[in-house]
């Protein structure tokens, strides 16, 4: 929570909204946290008004649950929901690979090269943000190139509820190859070959999804907190809190309207 930091005037509820997402990705609000709105305001220097809405949203997006008047918190992740996130994402990769490798420059493969170049370099050194952020630029010279912006938006909607996962499985070195995948996929794009192109990234997006639904399936199946899930001390000994006043009934687990997918979560 200490990663919360004050935000501007303007747009707050987006920003509110960016703030907390990105606190939620990268683990600083752990799965299964509770989130009250007046505390988040207080940390983010806003009115509780752009938090309330900026939960509402992430609530619809799968990274927050609610009951009303009982509890407000974040989701802890769950297979169906990661791999149901992780194929859509793989989806619109492949379309974007399909219309963009026709239309990729000479400076476009220099970028996708230089972006893998950071991507492995931060593997090896466990650098998970430095990877995340390597990865992402690779993949989106292919996403811009595409022109689609229907898959762009697609992609941002979806890809924080893999992030989680993500962030564990790239701090590992051993068990990540993508850097192998990326340098075919770039050699496809050079020889003009989206074909080919398409397949690589199918296979570099089958590859993780299939890591994220073990290391999910795993945690479920034993009790064993999975990558980036595991809930602080604040939040497995805080109280429930409530986004809106308090019931005196304590909380069960339930779904937010979004997570009817898989009980417990919620949904994409």
């Amino acid at each position: 929570m200490d990663a919360l930091r004050p935000v501007g005037r303007t747009l707050l509820r987006d920003r509110a909204y960016e703030a907390l997402r990105e606190a939620i990705v990268r683990g600083d609000l752990a799965p299964g946290a509770p989130l009250k709105d007046a505390d988040l305001a207080d940390r983010l220097g806003l009115s509780r008004a752009p938090v309330r809405e900026a939960l509402a949203r992430l609530g619809d997006e799968g990274l927050v649950e609610s009951k009303p008047q009982s509890y407000t918190r974040v989701t802890r992740p769950v297979s169906r929901v990661v791999r149901d996130a992780a194929s859509v994402v793989r989806v619109m990769h492949e379309l974007a690979a399909r219309t963009g490798v026709p239309l990729l420059g000479p400076e476009g493969i220099r970028a996708m090269r230089e972006a893998n170049e950071r991507f492995a370099a931060a593997v090896r050194a466990s650098d998970v943000e430095a990877a995340l952020q390597a990865d992402d630029e690779l993949h989106q010279v292919l996403v811009v190139a595409s022109g689609n912006h229907a898959a762009a938006a697609t992609i941002a909607r979806y890809t924080p509820l893999i992030r989680r996962v993500e962030r564990r499985l790239f701090g590992d070195a051993g068990s990540c190859g993508s850097a192998e995948l990326h340098a075919r996929l770039i050699e496809a794009c050079a020889a003009g070959d989206a074909g080919e192109a398409v397949r690589v990234t199918t296979e570099i997006w089958a590859a993780l999804e299939q890591l994220a639904d073990d290391a999910i399936e795993v945690a479920e199946v034993t009790g064993i907190p999975a990558p980036g899930s595991a809930p602080s001390a604040e939040s497995r000994t805080a109280p429930e809190p409530a986004a809106s006043p308090a019931s005196s009934a304590a909380p069960e687990p339930a779904a937010s309207p979004a997570s009817s997918a898989a009980p417990g979560s919620a949904a994409p």
